[in-house]
């Protein structure tokens, strides 16, 4: 897991944004007034921000509790997605806008850990979901859900086969 790529997006995004994110959540909500688009991409920016920390935390649990062979091929997934320019919205053209959904991914992957017991970590990530939600509209945030979802299915594919191999060298 290279977090030095994900910093490497958010500066890049920073860079190319002039305006898109604020236009973007213009478009998304059109009601609110200037000062509202303002503060909300600020905060969507701070959001996208704690992905590196967040991520390198959730490796340092898993390390902790023992599941570094179950959560860090998931925590692959989401820094692939993050890094990757073809995704829903894409950085190269949207700027900060482009990694709301890899934010989004990212944090909802981290989320379905927290299910587990014990949950991976302790933090709640339903607020910035749900703001993120708000951004991105229900259409986006369902197929990133079903993108996180399959994720750990693919984990756990994986996690059966190499069961399955270690079962068979015995």
């Amino acid at each position: 897991m290279n977090l030095e790529d994900i910093q490497a997006v958010i500066d890049s995004a920073k860079v190319r944004d002039n305006g898109k994110l604020e236009d973007f959540i213009r478009r998304m909500s059109p009601a609110s007034s200037r000062k509202e688009i303002a503060e909300a991409a600020a905060v969507a920016v701070e959001v996208v921000e704690m992905v590196p920390v967040v991520l390198a935390c959730a490796a340092q649990a898993a390390e902790q509790l023992g599941l570094r062979v179950v959560v860090m091929p998931v925590l692959d997934h989401a820094v692939r997605y993050f890094v990757n320019p073809v995704d829903l919205i894409p950085e190269m053209t949207q700027g900060m806008a482009g990694l709301l959904d890899d934010t989004y991914l990212a944090f909802r992957i981290l989320e379905n850990f927290n299910y587990g017991s014990p949950p991976l970590m302790d933090v709640d990530f339903s607020e910035p979901l749900r703001f993120l939600r708000r951004l991105l509209g229900t259409e986006i945030s369902d197929k990133l859900d079903e993108a996180s979802l399959f994720a750990l299915q693919d984990v756990s594919t994986q996690v059966n086969q190499a069961w399955a191999e270690m079962g068979h060298h015995s």
